[in-house]
């Protein structure tokens, strides 16, 4: 067993998985607080490194794309100071540090641990119920139905429709972006597929995060959010078993030629021009996650293969 424990918090490795537990000084960012004790499998690990620097040294755990929900989320912006899976190490702790390292590589390595996408979450998310305060909302999730209630900040047209409450089963996207510089971040929830065209600050269902010390905690549920939600490189469902030969003809059989055209998308077609537009969107979010330096290189070209080969069954 190789274990850590610093102001930010502790790590323990004992083979099988690594055990985060946050510190409890005042300094510890309310995310890792919020979300508390993690206990992280060896199969959802891609490596782990110790960076050496000239006041503290930094331990980082890289995670298989897919893996997390909350790193799904948040594709590598969270702050360092509120990343679960970085810890500050102080000099004179150099050498366990690199000692945990050897000892989880050493796993990795025995274990044959892939270091590709994962097709399901291998940790369960943020626990619910959950609710966060931050910009211009209080965003609250119960596992069924998203809640956003608004406060003194959101702009009037979109505050005069009231709290919006957003059940699970209609939300088609979940997306989360700090605030950056002058700009401004957000968390948006797309509903039945609908583009988003208004601006957050006008969007009833976003929220507009100012760039405060608490905006990482609506990343928090976003994560719980999308913990809940089909995983974006699950395995296409099995093909239906054809019929027995014997079988009178079905009429959705029968009418096949006029559907496969339809979701071919020719000309003028809707359904074709949304797989398209979504088979690109995905595409540019995995180039994103590729230049932020979430995906290695091997990574990227995998995940992309298997999104083409995602969409090629539709």
């Amino acid at each position: 067993m190789a274990e850590i424990t610093q102001r930010d918090g502790a790590w323990t490795f004992d083979g099988e998985s690594v055990r985060i537990v946050p510190g409890r000084d005042k300094s510890v960012h309310p995310v890792r607080q919020a979300l508390g004790e993690l206990a992280v499998p060896l199969e959802a690990l891609a490596g782990v490194a110790y960076e050496p620097g000239r006041k503290s040294g930094r331990l980082r755990l890289r995670l298989r794309v897919g893996a997390d929900p909350l790193a799904q989320a948040t594709g590598g912006k969270l702050p360092d100071a509120a990343d679960p899976y970085q810890l500050s190490v102080d000099p004179d702790r150099t050498g366990v540090a690199e000692y945990l390292v050897d000892e989880i590589r050493q796993a990795l390595l025995l274990d044959q641990v892939p270091s590709g996408p994962c097709d399901r979450y291998l940790l369960p998310g943020p626990p619910v119920p959950l609710s966060a305060t931050a910009g211009d909302a209080t965003a609250s999730f119960d596992g069924e139905r998203i809640r956003l209630e608004w406060n003194w900040k959101t702009e009037e047209s979109k505050k005069s429709g009231g709290p919006r409450t957003i059940p699970l089963a209609d939300l088609a996207a979940v997306e989360w972006f700090p605030s950056v510089g002058l700009e401004n971040g957000f968390l948006r929830f797309t509903v039945n597929k609908a583009t988003a065209t208004a601006a957050p600050k006008y969007d009833p269902h976003a929220v507009v995060l100012y760039g405060f010390k608490k905006d990482p905690l609506m990343a928090l549920v976003a994560a719980a959010v999308m913990a809940r939600m089909p995983h974006p490189f699950a395995a296409p469902e099995p093909a239906a078993a054809p019929p027995a030969p014997n079988a009178a003809p079905d009429a959705s059989a029968i009418a096949a030629p006029a559907q496969l055209t339809k979701k071919e998308g020719t000309d003028g077609d809707a359904d074709g021009d949304a797989d398209h537009d979504a088979l690109l969107r995905r595409l540019r979010e995995l180039g994103d996650l590729h230049r932020s330096g979430v995906f290695t290189e091997e990574e990227f070209t995998t995940a992309k293969q298997a999104v083409l080969r995602r969409f090629s069954r539709h």
